[in-house]
């Protein structure tokens, strides 16, 4: 899988690209666009490099990352993909095709690639993250060094623990691509997260 980073919004939130490349089919995850223009760059990465959009993916319903789905979804005519505790959120965006809800175990195909969906509540009662061989999404719920808020309506800590919790275990060699801030790895987290670390897991309890 190969995956592409645009940078948008007032929040600097994280818009990915992630394309099978045997195939050239792709998803675009959390295409937060605060004005029309920040689409350019990701509708010419996609045309330049022949890509088919399969599906819009957000992780959750937070504005920052999913008022651009509409741009997106009138160009290539594809379902927008949320946690239905989430799908609220879309309400005045008014899809043009029916959403996907994505629950617990769910999957998301698009070439030779499958993601799958673990229900990662917290930030927002319908976070989720996605997983595959080499990498997850994680969206607001686990960042670089951090995690995300749990005091806006809706996001509670004690949630947000056991989301965490999960995500510990997941196996180390997964790169994280969160929905703000840089890169990481599952390794890299367990070892100098707070929230994830060895040392203070105790928080957690």
């Amino acid at each position: 899988m190969q995956v592409e980073t645009f940078t948008v919004g007032m929040l600097y939130t994280n818009c990915y690209v992630a394309n099978s490349s045997n195939t050239k089919e792709a998803i675009i995850i959390d295409p937060g666009l605060d004005f029309s223009s920040e689409a350019k760059p990701i509708l010419d990465f996609i045309s330049r490099e022949g890509l088919k959009i399969r599906y819009i993916v957000n992780t959750h319903g937070h504005d920052d990352h999913i008022k651009g789905d509409i741009i997106l979804q009138q160009k290539y005519r594809v379902p927008i993909c949320i946690h239905p505790l989430d799908e609220h959120f879309l309400g005045s965006l008014s899809p043009s095709v029916p959403n996907v809800r994505l629950e617990e175990s769910s999957t998301i195909a698009f070439g030779n690639e499958i993601l799958k969906v673990i229900h990662t509540p917290g930030h927002t009662p319908g976070s989720i993250c996605l997983i595959g061989e080499k990498l997850v999404f994680t969206g607001d719920t686990l960042f670089s060094g951090s995690i995300g808020r749990t005091d806006f309506e809706g996001g509670s800590m004690k949630e947000m623990q056991a989301s965490l919790l999960r995500l510990k275990n997941l196996p180390n060699h997964l790169m994280v691509y969160a929905g703000h801030g840089s890169t990481s790895l599952i390794a890299q987290e367990k070892r100098a997260n707070p929230f994830l670390n060895e040392e203070n897991a105790g928080w957690m309890f």
